[in-house]
């Protein structure tokens, strides 16, 4: 997010700051530094200068909140319209109105889901991230190789949390909200509980306090997780496929909100194979054969 907020504040937030928080109302030149980035500006300059934390904050929380729902509206909607089988939509235990809740129960969530997520931003923006700029740094290898590092850290870090989020403890308060979706949509991808759909995002957070990544390689696998989740949440249960013992898929996640306590995993099955909580997808378990009996 550093990334973010460095090229918002060359081509548009230092211009808003200036001119919200004008200082002593004069043009000027300036060195503009923050803990990852250095810039040098001409033009007016504001009271709050780039690495005063309070407009960190204020900046970050607009840029988390406009990225947030350009994310989901517009990935959650391609799957919609392009993928997603509308004759889902059928099944007995559709809700009425169901998409209508999703997105509702997701536009609720995302306030407070952007609250507890900015200590980590912050963190990121004030230099304590092993995030680094120079591919020379870890070198091409280490690069490649992060990426499935990544992938498997996270998966293994949010299998274990959504299984914590069904213990009976707590389930009913904080993961229940989502498994109000039985036969999911898209939309259904970020209808969480706050606490819930935080609660999952933290190993994407942790792994760059404790591993190094490469910044611009972190911001794409960012925007990847957000939406291999939309994917996922498509219903499809297209089986048979070579990967599929492998790659927690739609079909996987599907038996997740069928069954509720089967493939917690989020981009592969080996947690759930070495936990004793895999469910293999099988035709026989398609949810649109319910909608065909009724047919």
């Amino acid at each position: 997010m550093d990334l973010v907020l460095h090229l918002a504040d060359d081509y548009l937030l230092d211009k808003v700051w200036a001119r919200l928080l004008p200082l002593n109302d004069h043009l000027g030149q300036s060195l503009s530094t923050s803990a990852n980035f250095t810039s040098i500006t001409y033009f007016q300059q504001s009271a709050w200068p780039r690495d005063y934390i309070p407009r960190q904050i204020v900046s970050l929380s607009v840029i988390t909140f406009l990225g947030i729902h350009c994310l989901y509206f517009l990935f959650a909607w391609l799957s919609y319209k392009f993928i997603f089988n509308h004759e889902m939509m059928r099944h007995p235990r559709f809700l009425e109105n169901q998409v209508k809740q999703e997105i509702q129960c997701s536009l609720r969530a995302f306030p407070m889901m952007i609250i507890l997520t900015l200590p980590w931003f912050q963190a990121e923006v004030m230099g304590y991230s092993k995030l680094y700029d120079n591919v020379e740094d870890y070198g091409w290898a280490y690069l490649a190789l992060s990426v499935p590092f990544f992938l498997l850290f996270t998966d293994y870090g949010i299998y274990w949390v959504h299984r914590l989020l069904h213990h009976p403890n707590i389930y009913k308060t904080f993961h229940k909200p989502h498994h109000k979706w039985i036969i999911p949509t898209p939309f259904a991808s970020h209808a969480f509980h706050p606490v819930d759909g935080y609660l999952q995002s933290v190993p994407y957070h942790l792994f760059i306090f404790i591993f190094p990544l490469h910044r611009g390689l972190y911001l794409g696998l960012f925007v990847f997780v957000n939406c291999w989740s939309i994917l996922i949440h498509d219903s499809d249960m297209v089986t048979g496929h070579a990967l599929e013992k492998v790659i927690n898929g739609p079909a996987h996640h599907t038996l997740h909100h069928l069954y509720f306590t089967v493939n917690y995993g989020q981009y592969f099955t080996w947690a759930d194979r070495v936990g004793g909580s895999y469910r293999q997808p099988e035709s026989s378990l398609d949810p649109m054969l319910e909608i065909k009996k009724q047919s």
